[in-house]
Order: C-alpha cells, then sequence, then structure tokens
C-alpha cells in the first residue's frame, strides 16, 4: 500500500470499525441492572433518559480524546504525549474541587461549569507563558504543562485534607464517570466534539508534515504557526468540554491513537478516522465493563481504561518494538 493514500484498504478499516462501533452501542444499551430486549428499548423511560444518552456521551468523548491525542503527538513528535500534557485535566480538577467543597453539587452545571472555566483558563496561561510573539515553543509548552499539573495537584490535595468529608467526592470525579450522563450534557458537548473532529480531518495532510520537523513543514508549504494554533485551540476545547462533562478518563488519548499507528502506519490520513470511532468504542466498552461489573454499584471508569489499555498497549509494543 503506497504511503500517504488512503485507498481501499483505509476507507474499509474505517467502515469496520464504524459498524463495529454502531453494534457495540446497541449491545450496551440493553446491558445493565435492568436489561432490555430489543422490543422493549423505544419504550422505556430508562433508556431514553438514562442509558442512551450516558451510551451517546461515552462514545463522543471517546472520540474527541483519542483524535486530541493523535494530534498531540504528531504536533509534538512525540508517540507519548496525550491529550491531558497541557494541562486542561489539571485545572479543571482544582476548578470541580473548588465547586464540591463549595458545595455547588446540587446546581446542574455547578461542578461540570467550574471545571470547563478552569480548565480553559490554565490552558491560556500556559500558551501565554510558552509563546513569544505570534509562536508557540512547544518544548516550552510541553515543560510549562508540566509544571503547571504538579502546581495544580498540590492545591487539589491540599483541599482534600481540608475538607475530608469530601475526599470521595473529588477522587471520584478526578477518575471519570458517566453516571450523570443526560441529553444536555450530550447538547453541549456533541457540537464541540463533532467540530473539533471534522476541523482535525481537514488538517491530517499538515499533521504528515509537522512529522518531518517545523523547518521541512515550512518548506513544504505549511504555516506551520496558523496550523499549530488552530489545532492546539480546536483539541484544547474539545478536551475541557470532554473532561467538564465526564471527569478525567487516562490513557484514551494515549493508547488508542498509537495502537492504530501501529495497526495502520503512521499516515494521519488512517490515523485520524480510525482513531475516531476506536476511541469512541473502546470508552463505551470500558463504561458499560465500569457499570455492569460489580452491578449494582459503579467503579470509575478511568480505571477501567487504564487497566483495559495498559495491557494491551505494553502488548503491541512489545510485538512491534522492532519498528522503533
Amino acid at each position: 500500500m503506497e504511503r500517504g493514500r488512503f485507498d481501499r484498504r483505509g476507507w474499509m478499516a474505517v467502515a469496520v470499525l464504524a459498524l463495529v462501533l454502531v453494534g457495540a452501542m446497541v449491545v450496551c444499551s440493553m446491558v445493565g441492572v435492568v436489561r432490555f430486549g430489543w422490543g422493549e428499548l423505544w419504550q422505556s423511560s430508562i433508556f431514553l433518559n438514562l442509558r442512551a444518552p450516558r451510551v451517546v456521551l461515552a462514545v463522543l468523548v471517546g472520540m474527541g480524546l483519542s483524535v486530541c491525542g493523535a494530534v498531540y503527538q504528531s504536533v509534538f513528535r512525540n508517540a507519548l504525549t496525550d491529550p491531558y500534557v497541557l494541562g486542561v485535566s489539571s485545572g479543571a480538577s482544582l476548578g470541580a474541587a473548588v465547586a464540591i467543597v463549595l458545595g455547588l453539587e446540587a446546581f446542574r452545571v455547578g461542578v461540570g461549569g467550574c471545571a470547563l472555566l478552569t480548565g480553559l483558563l490554565t490552558v491560556a496561561a500556559i500558551y501565554r507563558i510558552a509563546s513569544t510573539g505570534n509562536r508557540m515553543h512547544t518544548t516550552t509548552l510541553l515543560l510549562t504543562g508540566v509544571c503547571i499539573t504538579f502546581l495544580m495537584s498540590a492545591v487539589i490535595s491540599f483541599l482534600m485534607v481540608l475538607r475530608q468529608d469530601k475526599m470521595d467526592s473529588i477522587i471520584f470525579w478526578t477518575m471519570g464517570s458517566f453516571a450523570s450522563a443526560s441529553w444536555t450534557d450530550v447538547a453541549i458537548v456533541g457540537p464541540v466534539v463533532v467540530a473539533g473532529v471534522l476541523l482535525v480531518l481537514l488538517y491530517c495532510r499538515d499533521l504528515n508534515l509537522l512529522l518531518t520537523g517545523s523547518e521541512t513543514a515550512q518548506s513544504l508549504g505549511v504555516e506551520v504557526e496558523k496550523v499549530k494554533r488552530v489545532l492546539l485551540v480546536a483539541t484544547t476545547l474539545m478536551v475541557a468540554f470532554c473532561v467538564a462533562a465526564c471527569g478525567v478518563i487516562g490513557f484514551v488519548g494515549l493508547v488508542v491513537p498509537h495502537c492504530v499507528r501501529l495497526v495502520v502506519g503512521s499516515d494521519n490520513r488512517r490515523v485520524v478516522p480510525c482513531s475516531i470511532f476506536a476511541g469512541g468504542l473502546f470508552l463505551l466498552v470500558c463504561d458499560t465493563l465500569a457499570r455492569t461489573v460489580l452491578m449494582p454499584a459503579e467503579l470509575p471508569v478511568g480505571s477501567l481504561t487504564s487497566l483495559a489499555g495498559a495491557p494491551l498497549f505494553i502488548y503491541l509494543l512489545y510485538r512491534n518494538k522492532r519498528r522503533f
């Protein structure tokens, strides 16, 4: 297969993943404490108001995080970069922790709204620190993100020590959950993720050229700083909205695009479309397991994504280590 060309095999892989995802959404909708048959789905308020929005939101968040991971790994030219490296999750976690401590959980958008606001403010501050004029230095951006993450984590730990009665709620939020998913969350997150994913698809060729280095990409006609700025802003918005809706869910943005890359190659014209559906499928399955393994209790979905993703990631790395 010619490198850089999205041919019949590429389309077939995307089509298969899309069909599997649709089938998984139907099956996962039937599984839970209350089980449904096919004919009962559309007549049940539990399905329409609780399970269906949860399934759709899990798919949207999985799509968003995996595509953001693919973008970050190309922009920073590092396969171990994930969507949270710029401090979105730490900023959002701090906002959520403050909201929980202040008792804003009773309000529908109290915790999520605070998380979204502080996540965006944190990344805006990081961009400001790492930018010189119209240029963004990726190394400075990464280092600043790491430092801010440690700072925010320290403040969150301090809050948990001060308010130990709220510790469980803060910890559960930072491990991610779709337990409170609603159609309102879908309506808020959906347009942002769909618009962001479509934008990234338009820049797949530029992402390929960025992998060769900024100078080479510039010589080949890529407006490097503009492309980086557009993609980082778009992906930051996607990550911020996803985290605000369901908390911090680790490993999706790292493991999914990297595993896809090991299977279909490094061309982002294949990696990004496949990551869309693979990410949605991965997070949907993990969330279904999180709510069914210990029924009627529920596990944080972030613990399942790490537990399921890490061994698979290690296996694929071992099997393909000669490529590196």
